[in-house]
């Protein structure tokens, strides 16, 4: 990727780079340029949901959103509205996606690993008024789970509409089935055509939770302009074209898989594929082969998970070029493995957070190897990245650490109903601080070294040890608690609470694990638990987070992965 910049390798320069602007930004709304799309290629093959044995050409799909649209209307909703979508991959969420931008609902992604406690508090900050999701997925109960809260924990909530599967039986009682939902659209609605010339590109279109430092989630707003171009850079980076079809094993609630992903591929004409509705290694292997894919997504854990299943060698992926590789660092020899086994040698890594859309770097197809596994890539078009001295808010030389800003179009609207929040995250000047610890070479490639705050990557999840933390302090025998991050050779990290019980109490691991579950997400319930009587700290009584790590380190034998 260009990006213009001064002239860095006569002198040591400061880390500012600003990416292309020659092909300019798009000024549309989802809607509008998916139509376009639509326009151009209706018979072209739009999406492939494998596991649900679903095709739908552009024309198709276009079609059955339309028809959504008019259903979600004919809910009493208006532009504005905030409708939920709690379910893994399927052709239902695409649609959703697809149908609320075209008349103006926000949509709220729903993460389906929460639970009741999570759920209640996402659904009532952005007073969502409608939820699509799933009956259930393994051992996740939705249904369940919101006939446990009620309507009296969920006041906003009017409409709950369940996706319902051939031979999937589900007792929801007066809970609406999401085919009784899409059958009562009409896709020929006049009010489809009347609303979309009042919407604008910068719109909120989409409501993203992110784990909050203060113990509660954040719902970062992003609009049309912010995710429709985001996804168009990204698919340009990948070289997509319609030729190309891209398995996308990644979530659809993270903006890895519906920014990255769907809208990648939508904003160039190419195929959505997906394999499962969630992450199975065997079956992305199956559909790459089967559906001759040219490309393909995952985090790094994804990619080790299909390399080594035993059944690898049995299927020809020759068929892959491209794809991305996103959610915590690569190691080397997993890209190498990439590379040469796979076929794909023109994947890239890309860089963001869901506060920017979420790409601001990203390597392209010719970036050399040892850039692609050391770095995260350049600066995208039309954005601006910056690496500061976090205490004195000026750039730092070429090479030098900071925290790294973005600013530009991807820069999302701000966290719902909490302007306090959003002013400490997007400056006066709109530069987004990530928090993240970068450094910046001579050719512009930015290197993530750190993290400001603690959070802890695990398998591509972002977790700030404080939800975890304010949720362990309501436990009645725990006095206080420390969550930190260790290393973990399969999901890079894991979570380690270190918990001072309640004088006369004696809590033990069995029970901390057992009042974590059905209340919090899987991933966030701590891995190790230990006892203490005090945790390490400064003489004026601050906290040293770095010496429960090192200490859990040195006790378990941990060592920490090596990126480059």
């Amino acid at each position: 990727m260009e990006t213009s910049m001064s002239s860095a390798a006569d002198s040591p320069g400061p880390s500012v780079a600003s990416g292309d602007t020659a092909t300019p930004l798009i000024e549309q709304t989802l809607g509008d340029f998916f139509d376009a799309q639509v326009t151009r290629q209706p018979d072209h093959e739009a999406l492939v949901s494998a596991h649900q044995g679903l095709r739908y050409t552009y024309r198709e799909l276009q079609t059955e959103s339309n028809r959504l649209a008019s259903a979600l209307l004919g809910l009493g909703l208006v532009p504005g509205d905030r409708v939920g979508i709690w379910s893994h991959n399927n052709a239902q969420w695409l649609l959703m996606q697809i149908a609320t931008a075209k008349v103006g609902l926000i949509l709220v992604n729903i993460n389906p690993a929460y639970r009741t406690a999570e759920v209640e508090y996402a659904l009532n900050k952005v007073a969502c008024k409608a939820l699509v999701t799933m009956a259930r997925f393994k051992i996740s109960d939705y249904l369940g789970m919101l006939q446990e809260l009620g309507p009296q924990r969920l006041p906003h909530l009017k409409t709950i509409a369940w996706i319902d599967e051939p031979g999937l039986t589900a007792e929801a009682p007066g809970l609406m089935r999401f085919s009784q939902l899409l059958a009562s659209g009409d896709a020929g609605d006049a009010r489809l055509a009347a609303i979309g010339p009042t919407l604008r590109a910068t719109d909120p279109i989409n409501i993203q939770f992110t784990s909050g430092t203060t113990g509660f989630p954040k719902g970062a707003t992003l609009t049309h302009r912010n995710i429709l171009n985001n996804g168009f850079f990204i698919g340009e980076c990948m070289r997509l074209t319609p030729a190309d079809r891209l398995c996308i094993p990644v979530p659809l609630y993270h903006c890895f898989g519906m920014v990255l992903g769907n809208l990648a591929c939508l904003t160039h004409g190419a195929t959505i594929v997906y394999p499962n509705d969630g992450f199975d290694p065997l079956t992305v292997l199956q559909t790459v082969q089967a559906e001759k894919c040219t490309g393909l997504h995952g985090v790094p854990t994804m990619f080790i998970a299909e390399l080594d299943h035993p059944r690898f060698a049995e299927f020809d992926l020759s068929s892959l070029r491209t794809g991305i590789m996103a959610g915590s660092p690569c190691p080397t020899e997993v890209m190498k493995r990439v590379v040469a086994d796979m076929h794909l040698r023109e994947i890239t890594i890309a860089y963001g957070m869901t506060e920017t859309s979420p790409v601001s770097c990203q390597s392209s197809t010719d970036t050399p190897l040892d850039k692609r596994v050391s770095t995260v890539g350049q600066v995208q078009p039309h954005l601006e990245v910056k690496i500061i001295d976090p205490d004195t808010g000026a750039p730092v030389p070429r090479g030098a650490s900071g925290e790294l800003c973005t600013r530009g179009y991807s820069v999302m609207h701000g966290y719902w109903g909490d302007e306090d929040r959003t002013r400490e995250a997007i400056d006066a000047d709109r530069w987004m601080h990530t928090g993240d610890l970068a450094t910046m070479d001579a050719q512009g490639y930015v290197n993530i070294v750190g993290r400001i705050k603690d959070m802890v990557i695990r398998g591509g999840e972002n977790i700030y040890p404080r939800e975890i933390e304010e949720f362990l302090y309501r436990h009645p025998q725990v006095q206080d608690v420390q969550v930190v991050g260790v290393p973990d050779r399969r999901y890079g990290e894991e979570l380690c609470a270190w918990i001072i019980a309640k004088p006369g109490q004696s809590p033990d691991e069995e029970g901390i694990r057992a009042f974590c579950k059905g209340q919090i997400a899987h991933y966030k319930v701590p891995r190790y638990i230990r006892f203490v009587d005090q945790f390490p700290m400064t003489v004026t009584g601050k906290i040293q987070k770095f010496r429960i790590r090192e200490a859990m380190k040195d006790q378990l034998g941990l060592e920490e992965e090596r990126t480059a």
